[in-house]
């Protein structure tokens, strides 16, 4: 029985996308690559004031599964991606948190050689300008709070490049003193600047629910983020901070984390009238209506607080047997079913957010059983005005594919150190390239990332040199998926778009040759990501922002000499090695050229470890003696065809789709031939797989458009996507579950 899942993946925006992390070497501040936020996803068709829940809108748009789909998909899957899912397992029984970050490194090396997926970028890497100063909202690399604008300081005018570098340095020597907010507002008035209490940028994809515990789509939580304070949230130095909480403590066996919260805050309608004070109860209905709605997030703590998997598997129907409860009124106590290294880094993420029981009741919700979101009465979350406030913000204007607008509340509770009064989204969808940069330089929206046609104007016009600065890298992953097991010739929501020109019998062989490790791993090596990423970022950045591996490869290290086994061969690995270390070392044990660690500059990042001609044809000719045996021929008269969905409305796309295709080509000798498939707007190329639900709908080959960025600090956030039997996220992407 197939598992209600909807896509947390991250959508490859036009000019990178946003968040505050990672590699702090060229970079700009946070925001640098949020572009249009398209690092998002909702449904083209929602309304952000009227519209269903991303459940049942899912619903209405799912096609029929496939006849032992099931079956088909766990033989496929164990047959790519068994050393993976074995080594995986593995990981999750060690001992101790270094083991456990060893042998996940040595999953994440099989994860490389399946080539199931090849990376791309990362988010930032790309020339920008900006009012913001650098690194004055979260910089962590895991969790929501990256999405909170509140605390950001923006000047009226562009930043000027010196400045803002001297800031971000000056980010580097002061993170964790608690003292960085205040040295910029003070950098800033000597240099002349006049700060401002707004913040305006631009998005791409409109929320789909309001619901922050039933959805997993990054649309709707980077706009529900903004509406409630967490437990704890982590500052603009990156340190974990209480929030509602004032306190806590751990107990001495690990398994009970106790937190006191503050007795001042207020839930309030979208109105800003007051409708109840924040509890500990209202903590427990959250993690209920969380597990209840099962927008996909629920997996995060399955298996992590007690009974939450009995819950939602329907072993246990008590909730208050779930390790969630309200000691009193402001007291509220998570029990674990083992220690857990990483919980404190998940409070950040909206499966802990509080949810007022009195007003989800009000608006026809119910718990348990008796859940159902479909129900005539049922209006939570349905739009901006059917939630209850805690944080913040209230959204006063929701209008889909124009403007969202959140105004600080007059009874936030710690309003006082609220920077930002007002936050604007303005909607762009890309088709004009030069949008955001006139809307930048008018004031309209607050930052711009150049690309290649903005760069040349800004030159032109005298404001590249001036103020343009290098965005950071961070930790969201973009990749590229094969579909090992297409059936879908059209997008599920509309038939006439994206349909496939290929017959049955192409469509077969394909597959075939997608199924064969060394086939995708030809065409992974022949395609040059430089020149692919160069049509966004221009030829000196084009390496910037390449990544080599899923989890970056800085994201955790040793904090002990550990000693795993690789390839059976005991092998000792000193304090301070970094992930993506290990995971070179277990891909060069393997034999596979692949290279994603940097050891000079202790990066995966800023490198093309995959790209090689040479190499291509060599797995090439493997794959074709192999696929032989199986009756199919491949050469210059029989090649390979692979659909590749582009949107043609948005130039940029079409230039990578176009650079892609060049390469794989030219490398391959013509034996693969890369055909696109005009997907028109966005809006289709987003139905062409990242919109969709399952395994069957993913209508590609090959597909460009969605990421993945953690959900806390440890490496399993990215590896548990690609679990078997509807468990991982991003394992429908290849075209199986």
């Amino acid at each position: 029985m197939k598992r209600k899942i909807v896509s947390a993946l991250l959508v490859m925006s036009m000019t990178a996308s946003l968040v505050a992390c990672g590699n702090s070497g060229s970079g700009s501040s946070d925001p640098a690559d949020e572009s249009v936020s398209v690092s998002s996803s909702a449904s083209s068709e929602s309304d952000a004031s009227a519209s269903a829940s991303s459940e049942s809108e899912a619903e209405a748009e799912e096609s029929e599964m496939p006849e032992g789909y099931d079956e088909t998909s766990t033989e496929l899957y164990n047959e790519a991606l068994g050393d993976f899912n074995d080594a995986l397992a593995t990981a999750k029984e060690a001992e101790t948190v270094d083991e456990r970050y060893a042998l996940m490194a040595v999953a994440e090396g099989k994860l490389m050689e399946s080539a199931m997926m090849y990376p791309l970028t990362s988010r930032g890497g790309t020339y920008a300008m900006y009012r913001m100063a650098p690194r004055t909202k979260d910089y962590t690399l895991w969790g929501s709070d990256k999405d909170r604008y509140h605390q950001y300081v923006v000047t009226t005018d562009f930043i000027k490049a010196e400045d803002y570098n001297e800031m971000r340095a000056k980010w580097d020597e002061l993170k964790g003193t608690g003292t960085y907010e205040s040295w910029v507002k003070e950098y800033l008035a000597g240099k002349g600047y006049t700060l401002k209490d707004s913040f305006s940028m631009p998005y791409a994809s409109d929320p789909v629910t309001w619901d922050g515990l039933a959805t997993s789509r990054a649309a709707d939580t980077d706009a529900i983020i903004n509406t409630y304070d967490g437990l704890m949230e982590y500052d603009v130095e990156g340190t974990l901070q209480p929030a509602l909480a004032e306190s806590y403590e751990v107990s001495d066996d690990g398994l009970t984390y106790t937190f006191h919260l503050r007795k001042d805050v207020k839930w309030t309608d979208s109105q800003g009238r007051e409708v109840d004070t924040v509890k500990a109860d209202d903590f427990v209905a959250g993690m209920q209506h969380m597990c209840d709605a099962q927008g996909g997030l629920e997996y995060l703590v399955q298996g992590v607080i007690k009974n939450v998997s009995q819950y939602i598997s329907g072993e246990v129907t008590d909730f208050d047997e779930v390790g969630v409860k309200a000691v009193d009124d402001y007291t509220v106590e998570y029990t674990l079913e083992e220690p857990c290294s990483y919980f404190m880094t998940m409070l950040g993420y909206t499966i802990f957010m509080p949810m007022s029981r009195s007003y989800y009741q009000s608006q026809g919700g119910k718990f348990g059983a008796e859940y159902d979101s479909s129900a005539a009465d049922y209006q939570y979350g349905k739009d901006s005005n059917s939630i209850a406030y805690c944080g913040p913000y209230l959204v006063t204007n929701a209008t889909a594919k124009n403007t969202i607008v959140f105004k600080l509340s007059d009874s936030y509770w710690n309003k006082d150190n609220v920077n930002i009064k007002t936050l604007t989204w303005l909607f762009n969808d890309q088709s004009d390239v030069t949008k955001m940069y006139t809307d930048a330089k008018a004031g309209t929206v607050d930052y711009v990332n150049l690309n290649t046609s903005t760069m040349e104007t800004a030159k032109s016009e005298g404001l590249y040199d001036q103020y343009a600065v290098v965005s950071d890298t961070d930790a969201t992953s973009f990749m590229g998926f094969y579909n090992i097991n297409r059936t879908a010739t059209a997008n599920a929501n509309d038939g006439t778009t994206a349909k496939s020109t290929k017959s049955d019998e192409e469509i077969q062989r394909t597959n075939k040759a997608l199924q064969n490790v060394h086939f995708r791993r030809a065409i992974s090596f022949a395609a040059d990501r430089g020149a692919y990423n160069a049509q966004q970022v221009g030829e000196d950045l084009k390496y910037t922002s390449l990544r080599n591996t899923f989890t970056p490869g800085y994201f955790v290290s040793l904090s002990k000499d550990t000693t795993i086994q690789i390839n059976g061969t005991d092998t000792t690995f000193p304090a301070g090695t970094y992930y993506g270390e290990i995971v070179q070392k277990q891909i060069d044990a393997d034999g596979v050229k692949i290279k994603v660690w940097d050891a000079e500059n202790k990066t995966s990042d800023g490198f093309d470890g995959w790209y090689n001609p040479e190499n291509a044809v060599e797995e090439l000719n493997t794959a074709i003696e192999e696929l032989a045996e199986d009756g199919i021929t491949i050469d210059e008269s029989n090649p390979i065809q692979i659909e590749y969905p582009y949107p043609s409305a948005v130039e940029v796309y079409t230039n990578k789709a176009n650079s892609y295709k060049k390469s794989v080509e030219a490398a391959l000798g013509g034996k693969v031939v890369i055909n696109l498939v005009d997907a028109v707007d966005l809006d289709g190329w987003y139905y062409a797989g990242y919109y969709v639900n399952y395994g069957y709908e993913q209508n590609y080959d090959v597909y460009d458009v969605s990421g993945w960025g953690p959900d806390f600090g440890d490496p399993c956030s990215y590896l548990d996507t690609m679990l078997p039997d509807y468990e991982g996220y991003m394992t429908k992407c290849f075209g199986i579950f």
